[in-house]
């Protein structure tokens, strides 16, 4: 990460993951993003990784109109030339929120990777080396394991688990927990650590309680005091390209996200064993 005014700017670099989908995450990961860069004025990177493209159009970006990708990012990184194209970063509307969005064409990336055994891992975190100066770098990771959602483990140093309370979520969950302590050995990344569980999706039901309170047990130090319920009103300002933030700033659930994104600032990354 760049300098800023003389002085080496260290990022937290987030990613925000859940191997099941349909979670809140790129919910999660656009007004965490927002609130930050809006409300307490960091520097802020969004990065999706997913080829749905999803979080450009929620921050308004025409993703179809992108020159340049996450595709872009990865494959530049990959083939290592001498002289690399700019960063694919994009404005999003507030002047401290930037992203990098992403479309169909990152699906491609595994394909083009295929031959360079190893390297292609590493694309990420070589690519944010040449990065201008941020406080927050969050990755929207893919819903499935593989080499892109790898890229985004190994580039980061903490994770956001969004679960729904759902007894499948949970499996899920210990999944995830499983695959960053892989992270951890396989590819040597003692770093990278689960900073917060955010229960997504609570409707006032036993099985709900019942679920939260196996999360509660098995991620004491990292589930977030806040838990999402569910709102038309993120439904209705993501169909209008829009943040919880820009479309109803004092809702609830506004006052959900800012939450979450005031304890992410507040807490240290803690290991959760598998």
């Amino acid at each position: 990460m760049r300098s800023a005014g003389g002085k080496k700017v260290i990022a937290r670099r987030i990613a925000f993951i859940n191997e099941k989908g349909g979670s809140c995450k790129t919910t999660l990961v656009s007004s965490v993003g927002d609130y930050l860069a809006r409300e307490r004025g960091k520097r802020v990177l969004l990065i999706d990784l997913d080829a749905q493209g999803q979080l450009g159009k929620v921050l308004g970006v025409d993703v179809g109109a992108a020159r340049r990708t996450a595709l872009n990012l990865l494959l530049d990184s990959l083939l290592g030339e001498d002289t690399r194209p700019a960063l694919p970063i994009m404005r999003a509307r507030h002047p401290n929120l930037d992203i990098i969005p992403s479309n169909k064409s990152l699906a491609l990336f595994p394909q083009e990777a295929a031959a360079y055994r190893g390297e292609e891992n590493h694309c990420l975190r070589d690519a944010l080396e040449r990065a201008p100066a941020y406080d927050f770098v969050l990755f929207d990771a893919p819903p499935s394991f593989g080499v892109v959602t790898l890229n985004a483990l190994l580039a980061a140093s903490e994770i956001v688990l969004p679960v729904p309370l759902t007894y499948l979520a949970l499996d899920g969950a210990a999944e995830l927990v499983r695959t960053v302590e892989m992270v951890r050995t396989r590819f040597a990344h003692p770093a990278l650590e689960i900073s917060l569980v955010v229960p997504t999706f609570h409707r006032n039901t036993r099985m709900a309680a019942e679920i939260l309170e196996k999360l509660r047990l098995h991620f004491p130090k990292q589930i977030a005091q806040t838990v999402l319920g569910y709102s038309v009103l993120i439904d209705e300002a993501q169909s209008r390209a829009k943040t919880i933030f820009e479309y109803a700033p004092r809702s609830t659930a506004a006052r959900w996200m800012a939450a979450v994104a005031d304890e992410l600032i507040a807490r240290e990354p803690t290991r959760v064993r598998s």
